[in-house]
C-alpha cells in the first residue's frame, strides 16, 4: 500500500501515525540541537520548516515511539523530556492584530504547561515570567521554537510605518531570550528573511544563523535521492527529467533540492505541470519594487551579490535582490571565494515553475497585458528561426502596451525598459536567458538559447526618424528622407565587439546557430524603428 501524501500537513505525530511520507530530517536536527543553543534558519515559504520545528518539539518533549526507524531513535536520551513554549504567527493586517496573536500565544502556553503569568497586560514581562515560572514548575531548562518569526513584518511591509512598528513589537518580545538565558536549554527561529541583527535580533549576539551552513543544506526541501527512493511508486510514469526542470533547482550549499508543495501537488494532480508553489503567494510587493525603482530586470540572470547582502535585510533599506532571494524567486547558482576570504554568491532563477510564473505575474500586473497573446509566436518564431514573426509579435506587442504606462515619467526614452519587457516575455517561455553577459568587449543586452539556436540581442533608443519601412533581406532597413540607407547601430555593436564569439565554441560542438539581432526603439512612437539580424 502506498504512503499517503503529506499535503499541508505540519504535524509531526500525524505523519508517523497516519502512514504519510516522512523524509527523514532527523540527522539534521540531532546535529542542530546537540552543537548549538541558540539558531536561526532562512528558508522560502512552504518550504518545510514548520514540520521540522514539529520534530525538534517532539524530539524535546521524548515522544520515542514516533522516531522508530529514523536516524535519530538510538543517538537521543528519550528518558530526559523538556518543556517546550512554541511560538507561529498567524496572518495579520496591521500591528494591533500582532500584539492581540503574540497575547493569544502566550495564553496557549500558559496554558499548555500549567502555569500562569501574574502580568498578562504587557506581551514582554508575560514572555519572561513564561519562562521563568515554567523552569520552576518542571525543574528543567525550557525550549523555545518559533516558526515564522517574520511573519508580523512582511504581512506589513508595503505599510512602512505598520512595519516599522511591528518590528519594534517584535524586537522586545525576542529580546526576552538574551535575559533569559540561564532559563534555557535551545531555541529555534524560522522565518523568509533574514533581518539584520542590529534591526530586530538587538544584542542576540549568540544567535548562530544556519541558513547557509553546508552541514544544514538540506534541512528543508526533497533531495533528488528522496524522489528516487521514497517517492518512487508515487512518480511511476512521470517525465521525471521535466519534473525536475520545473521543480528542483534551490540550492543552499549541499544539494540543490525541490520544493515539498511543488512536488506533492504534481503528484496529487496527476502529474500536470502547473505553478503549484507561485499561485500560493503573490509577490504583489516585489511588483511595486520593480515599478518605483526602473529596476532592469535582465541583470537577475547574472546577478553576484557578496554574502554581507545576503545576511540581512531591513524594512529602511529594501534591497530588491535580497528579497527575491530570500522569498525564493532566486537561489544561489554557485559560491565563490574571493582573494579577500569572504563569499560571492551568483544567484539565479531556481527551475522553470518560478522562471515562467513570476515573468507572467510581471507582464500582466506591471505591463497590462495578458501574455498568452504574445507568448506563443514569440516562442515559434525563435524556435523556427523565423526573425519576420518574432519582429511583428514584438512590433504588436509594444503597439498594445497602454498609454497610462508613459504618462506619468519618460521610461520610454530608456532602452531598460523595453528590454525588460522583452525580457519578461521571454523568460515567461521558460527558455534559457542570459542578460548583460559579459565578454572580453564589453556586455551583451540578451543572449537567447533555444534548442540548437542562439540570439544574440541588442538595444538602442534613438530619435524618430521620418521616412517608411522597407523589407530588406534578413533585415527591415529605414529609409530617411535623402535616401540614405540608415544603419542599424544596435546591430553595428554586436558585430563590432565580436559578442558572437563568445559562443562559437557552441556552434562547433553542438552544430548550434547563431542569430545576431539588431533592434532600435523610438522615443515617440515607443515602438521598434528598426530591426535587423544577420546570421552567423
Amino acid at each position: 500500500m502506498l504512503q499517503k501524501l503529506p499535503i499541508g500537513i505540519q504535524t509531526f505525530s500525524k505523519i508517523r501515525e497516519d502512514n504519510y511520507i516522512y523524509i527523514d530530517k532527523t540527522k539534521e536536527a540531532l546535529d542542530l540541537i546537540t552543537n548549538y543553543q541558540y539558531a536561526f534558519l532562512s528558508r522560502p515559504r512552504r518550504f518545510g520548516k514548520s514540520l521540522f520545528l514539529d520534530t525538534l518539539r517532539n524530539i524535546f518533549e521524548g515522544k520515542k515511539e514516533y522516531f522508530k526507524d529514523l536516524y535519530i531513535y538510538n543517538k537521543w536520551d528519550w528518558n530526559t523530556k523538556y518543556p517546550v513554549i512554541t511560538f507561529s504567527f498567524k496572518t495579520v493586517t496591521n500591528t494591533k492584530e500582532l500584539i492581540t496573536d503574540i497575547n493569544s500565544k502566550l495564553i496557549m502556553n500558559q496554558e499548555k504547561l500549567n502555569v500562569k503569568c501574574e502580568i498578562s497586560d504587557d506581551y514582554g514581562v508575560c514572555f519572561e515570567e513564561l519562562i521563568r515560572k515554567v523552569y520552576q514548575k518542571y525543574n528543567q531548562r525550557v525550549v523555545v521554537l518559533i516558526d515564522e518569526y517574520d511573519k508580523g513584518i512582511l504581512d506589513l511591509i508595503e505599510k512602512k510605518e505598520e512595519s516599522i512598528r511591528a518590528r519594534e513589537i517584535l524586537r522586545r518580545l525576542y529580546s526576552v531570550l538574551k535575559d533569559s538565558d540561564e532559563f534555557i536549554e535551545f531555541a529555534f527561529l524560522t522565518g523568509v528573511s533574514k533581518f539584520s541583527k542590529a534591526s530586530i535580533f538587538s544584542g542576540l549576539n549568540m544567535l548562530s544563523d544556519i541558513s547557509l551552513s553546508h552541514r544544514f543544506g538540506n534541512i528543508c526541501g526533497y533531495t533528488q535521492e528522496d524522489l528516487e527512493t521514497s517517492f518512487k511508486e508515487h512518480l511511476k510514469g512521470a517525465d521525471c527529467k521535466k519534473v525536475k526542470q520545473w521543480y528542483n533547482g534551490y540550492y543552499f550549499l549541499k544539494d540543490r533540492v525541490y520544493n515539498p508543495f511543488d512536488l506533492l501537488k504534481f503528484i496529487q494532480n496527476e502529474f500536470s505541470f502547473k505553478n503549484y508553489w507561485f499561485a500560493s503567494g503573490t509577490p504583489t510587493f516585489l511588483i511595486k519594487l520593480i515599478e518605483q525603482n526602473n529596476y532592469f530586470l535582465p541583470k537577475l540572470t547574472n546577478l553576484k551579490v557578496g554574502e554581507e547582502l545576503l545576511d540581512s535585510f531591513d524594512i529602511d533599506n529594501i534591497r530588491f535582490e535580497i528579497i527575491l532571494y530570500q522569498s525564493g524567486y532566486l537561489t544561489i547558482k554557485e559560491a565563490i571565494k574571493t582573494p579577500f576570504d569572504t563569499m560571492e554568491y551568483k544567484l539565479k532563477i531556481p527551475n522553470v515553475e518560478v522562471k515562467m510564473s513570476f515573468y507572467t505575474f510581471i507582464i500582466e500586473t506591471l505591463y497590462k497585458q495578458n501574455p498568452i497573446t504574445y507568448r506563443t509566436n514569440l516562442y515559434t518564431a525563435l524556435l523556427q528561426g523565423n526573425l519576420e514573426e518574432f519582429k511583428d509579435t514584438l512590433i504588436n506587442l509594444f503597439a498594445s502596451i497602454p498609454y497610462n504606462n508613459y504618462s506619468n515619467n519618460k521610461i520610454y526614452e530608456y532602452e531598460g525598459f523595453y528590454a525588460s519587457v522583452i525580457y519578461s516575455y521571454l523568460q515567461s517561455l521558460g527558455v534559457e536567458i542570459i542578460g548583460e553577459d559579459v565578454t572580453n568587449l564589453g556586455r551583451i543586452d540578451l543572449s537567447v538559447f533555444i534548442e540548437d539556436k542562439i540570439y544574440i540581442i541588442e538595444f538602442k533608443v534613438v530619435e524618430e526618424v521620418e521616412g517608411r519601412r522597407e523589407k530588406g533581406e534578413g533585415s527591415e532597413k529605414l529609409k530617411v528622407k535623402n535616401e540614405k540607407q540608415k544603419s542599424n547601430s544596435a546591430l553595428e555593436q554586436i558585430k563590432a565587439k565580436k559578442y558572437y564569439q563568445k559562443y562559437q565554441q557552441q556552434i562547433t560542438n553542438h552544430k548550434s546557430l547563431i542569430t545576431l539581432i539588431g533592434i532600435e526603439f523610438c522615443k515617440s512612437t515607443k515602438n521598434i524603428c528598426s530591426f535587423a539580424w544577420e546570421r552567423v
